[in-house]
């Protein structure tokens, strides 16, 4: 289905993005729609967020110079925020970061002796690699100038300190040549690998939040002065007008807005008054994972995501700040990860614990043979769209 792009309340759109196909009787998964008992006729739609912590290192009064003492290992949450007060400080002698998750430890990369001396005072460790993250930023814009090409993504890796331009197996002939010759021109600030995936929004028909022609899952519950609304994929919301909670059923919510390509999120209300609506993700095992607040993705971060079609599955962020070139257009900014996805998941949540990190956009491969899938970080999402969780 080719999607139009609208713009989100006039602002300029930006890259990213995912795909759908017809509604098919499959069996009912949804993710985060349960039924009560006949005696409580209430349909319950959970969806889901991260309390950040932030702990500093503090430096020890005495009258000779004593070491700095070494800050307490962080939890990816902690990471993510000292990497982003550290990243402030290093200009362009920055080169990105990541997370140790095996040794709970902050790596930095620099290109300086000097900026490595402030990271580490600031309680990382530190990485001095040849590409500043200034250096790595003209790569993506000299790709997305001469290499916007379906099918293809971009993003910095801190760990190679490249750009991995990934492509999957409908790049072909002049294209792929063309995509050749712009990797090749960036030296060694960019490495080209080739996917036997195809990459797509992961729209379905099927379960869980149901419109006339398609199916999504729906991600986190939401309030927007004072009333009751879900987030899910932009592409769903597009895709769809009218929501229900089971194959041809009753409307019980309504697409209200939202931004595909470019972004990929969309703001959904709910219409039936007799609709539950728990900050909860479905876990598909009979519990729910309560949602407490919004986290940011640093690569090496462990992280699960829910999905009415393939449920539950974990990974590791791989990437963020990803270009991913759908068919209907680029979307920018995405999570990327080693998670699984597959049709149908799209909208549904990405967390780590009880802090909310993304939205399924979409992937390559799938949860049999494998795969990789790409979120809308929902930090973005709830600002645009003026929505808390809740």
């Amino acid at each position: 289905m080719a999607l139009t792009r609208p713009r989100w309340q006039g602002e300029r759109p930006r890259l990213r993005r995912c795909r759908s196909s017809p509604a098919g009787p499959t069996p009912t998964r949804g993710f985060e729609l349960t039924h009560m008992s006949p005696s409580t006729p209430r349909t319950v739609l959970a969806g889901a967020g991260a309390v950040v912590l932030i702990t500093t290192a503090l430096a020890l009064p005495h009258a000779t110079a004593a070491p700095r003492p070494v800050p307490d290992p962080p939890t990816a949450a902690t990471a993510a925020q000292r990497a982003k007060q550290i990243g402030s400080t290093l200009g362009n002698e920055g080169a990105g970061s990541y997370y140790d998750a095996e040794n709970h430890k902050l790596i930095v990369n620099v290109t300086s002796e000097s900026a490595a001396a402030k990271a580490r005072g600031a309680g990382a460790d530190v990485k001095i690699v040849k590409h500043s993250l200034a250096s790595l930023d003209a790569a993506r814009a000299t790709l997305e100038q001469h290499a916007s090409i379906p099918g293809t993504s971009w993003a910095m890796d801190p760990r190679s300190n490249k750009v991995i331009v990934t492509a999957d197996r409908t790049v072909r002939g002049d294209r792929l040549e063309r995509l050749r010759e712009v990797t090749s021109s960036l030296g060694d600030r960019a490495a080209l690998r080739l996917s036997s995936g195809t990459l797509r929004p992961l729209l379905a028909g099927g379960d869980a939040i149901w419109g006339a022609t398609a199916r999504c899952s729906l991600g986190f519950n939401v309030t927007k002065a004072g009333q009751p609304y879900f987030l899910t994929a932009g592409h769903c919301t597009h895709a769809v007008r009218s929501w229900s909670a089971t194959q041809g059923g009753p409307e019980t919510a309504v697409s209200e807005g939202g931004s595909f390509p470019g972004d990929d999120f969309g703001i959904v209300k709910y219409t039936a008054a007799d609709m539950v609506h728990p900050g909860e993700v479905n876990l598909y095992n009979g519990s729910m994972q309560r949602i407490t607040g919004v986290g940011e993705a640093i690569v090496g971060q462990r992280v699960r995501r829910s999905g009415s079609t393939s449920h539950v599955h974990d990974g590791e962020v791989l990437a963020v700040d990803v270009t991913a070139n759908y068919q209907q257009g680029p979307v920018e900014g995405l999570i990327q990860t080693s998670v699984c996805a597959e049709a149908g998941d799209s909208g549904g949540p990405l967390f780590e614990d009880a802090a909310a990190l993304g939205l399924t956009s979409g992937g390559r491969g799938d949860c049999t043979s494998g795969g990789e899938s790409f979120y809308q970080p929902v930090g973005e999402a709830l600002a645009r769209t003026g929505t808390q969780l809740g």
